[in-house]
């Protein structure tokens, strides 16, 4: 799947499948000012679950356990530069017990300025269903590093529960 070419049809006929970052973000702002910080984490973590638990099946990989060190291609196939552009996915792999992925030019951090405590909420829920969805496991998600804050990725980590 392309940003430019997919095998579904355009949702939106005149103005095609994407809209701005600005929006988007407008989007995050406005809801964590009606439910707070910690409520709309909760709304966006979900909704980004359910967004990548969706995608996983709509590639055919959900169920496949793939090797986690595959798992950064097939997202960033999906949602980076050449799927929906909601982050580059440049890294899977182990590190214990647990799952990293690492992700650059999320869309939850655009435009934010370093220092910001702004975390990548939609795009940790979206790999973290599709993490699921592939794996089969449950896990627990935590965004850790950050671009906004000195990291060289905003770096996702599971945990197996």
């Amino acid at each position: 799947m392309t940003a430019t070419t997919s095998a579904t049809p355009h949702l939106r006929p005149q103005l095609g499948d994407f809209n701005s970052v600005v929006c988007f973000k407008a989007v995050i702002v406005g809801v964590e000012d009606t439910l707070g910080p910690d409520g709309a984490a909760v709304v966006f973590t979900r909704a980004g679950k359910v967004r990548g638990r969706d995608l996983a099946t709509e590639l055919g990989v959900a169920g496949s356990n793939v090797p986690v060190e595959q798992i950064a291609g097939l997202l960033d196939a999906a949602i980076g530069r050449d799927g929906t552009c909601l982050a580059a996915v440049t890294r899977s792999y182990h590190e214990g017990e647990h799952i990293v992925i690492e992700t650059q030019d999320t869309v939850c951090s655009a435009g934010e300025p370093l220092g910001s405590d702004r975390k990548c909420t939609f795009t940790l829920g979206a790999v973290w269903g599709a993490l699921e969805a592939i794996t089969g496991g449950v896990y627990l998600g935590e965004h850790t590093d950050s671009v906004l804050r000195g990291g060289t990725s905003d770096k996702f980590v599971f945990t197996p529960l």
